[in-house]
């Protein structure tokens, strides 16, 4: 069930959502090398950018010992940090901008274009990319106290990119969204596109490699904060869907 395009024209250009993408485009290519690194160095690469779980709860970066094992504060006596000058805190901002190869990355900005730039043009650019950072940051935190001792690095922007499909259906809900399914075209009313996806979450398997919680945190935040602003004056009203045609 793959997502094309929703028919919800904006007012305005959608700077903030344009510039996200750029930005997570240019970091893969720039920084992380448009996946060329290779396994080893691309895990490498998370270890020392990306939110750990257990450097979140122990406050320093994990050991060699603790990485290999999956062993969250269990190093022995002496062990040598991996990335000693780390800042584990920073990395919960730095991993929404990294992404683990290039269909991770492109599927993130679809969604990320089809869904954010109608809510930024309903928040106003300074309190859209406000509330996608603190989405983001949500995010990562329930997937840290559901899965705490995990010594595997979360990478990507999904986390902050399900708070804007959460505030999405509460405030869009009867939109269209184009969708690629079953090698047909059909068009599905927003809030049928997004209760499933919602529930598709929790049948993701652990094993996956999925932060499945992290998109279910952020989804939350993104319907609690946009409950909370429904019937804000302040709040710009974006346009009625288009009929399909």
């Amino acid at each position: 069930m793959l997502p094309l395009a929703d028919r919800n024209p904006t007012r305005r250009t959608p700077v903030i959502t344009v510039l996200l993408i750029l930005v997570n485009v240019g970091v893969f290519v720039l920084w992380q090398g448009g996946g060329s690194f290779g396994a080893k160095e691309d895990t490498k690469f998370a270890y020392e950018h990306g939110a750990v779980p257990c450097e979140l709860v122990t406050g320093r970066p994990i050991t060699a010992f603790e990485a290999n094992n999956d062993a969250c504060d269990e190093a022995p006596r002496g062990a040598l940090e991996v990335f000693p000058d780390k800042n584990v805190y920073v990395a919960v901002l730095v991993s929404m901008f990294l992404h683990g190869g290039w269909i991770h990355l492109l599927g993130n900005m679809l969604f990320l274009w089809i869904f954010g730039n109608n809510i930024e043009d309903r928040l106003g650019p300074v309190r859209f990319l406000a509330f996608y950072l603190v989405g983001g940051l949500v995010a990562t935190g329930a997937q840290v106290l559901f899965d705490t001792h995990s010594t595997v690095p979360l990478v990507g922007a999904s986390g902050a990119i399900a708070g804007v499909m959460g505030a999405y259906l509460i405030w869009y809900p009867s939109a269209p969204i184009l969708t690629f399914i079953f090698f047909f075209l059909v068009e599905i009313p927003a809030s049928v596109w997004l209760v499933i996806w919602f529930v598709l979450q929790f049948f993701t398997s652990p094993t996956s490699g999925v932060a499945y919680m992290a998109h279910i945190g952020g989804f939350v935040f993104g319907l609690l904060v946009a409950l909370s602003l429904r019937d804000d004056g302040g709040l710009r009203r974006g346009p009625r869907a288009l009929p399909s045609v």
